[in-house]
């Protein structure tokens, strides 16, 4: 067994995945219309989904806005250099909302960012990866 993907739903897709592909560096993988369902999948990620776990954007054509909830935490990207990865962020768009640095109760240095829906994403430097936040 193996993860293939996680989903989330988005009110504008174009927006979405010029996020994931110009400010995260994902590449647009696959992408298809379902006319009788008026729904869009955009599949995105680092690699070929038989080998890489990947992110399944859904927009539903007639809605336009999501309220997040309260059990959604976030997505997890491990980076190198989380402080190059954050700067080459924010000149991208890219919106941090918790800047590099140690986790509160730990030595892994993480930072958050927003996607244009309010998604976070966080970041964690693999080098300091101590234990999953």
């Amino acid at each position: 067994m193996r993860m293939l993907h996680t989903m989330l739903r988005v009110a504008d897709l174009e927006r979405s995945v010029a996020f994931y592909t110009d400010v995260l560096g994902m590449q647009l993988l696959r992408r298809k219309d379902y006319d009788s369902g008026r729904f869009t999948l955009a599949f995105l990620g680092y690699g070929d989904e038989k080998d890489h776990t990947v992110l399944e954007l859904t927009h539903n054509w007639d809605t336009d806005h999501y309220d997040l909830g309260d059990g959604y935490g976030h997505i997890a990207l491990g980076v190198q250099d989380i402080h190059a990865t954050c700067d080459g962020i924010a000149d991208r768009g890219g919106r941090l909302v918790r800047k590099p640095g140690p986790m509160k109760h730990g030595s892994t240095v993480i930072a958050f960012l927003e996607d244009p829906d309010g998604y976070k994403v966080e970041l964690i430097e693999l080098s300091s990866r101590s234990t999953a936040t």
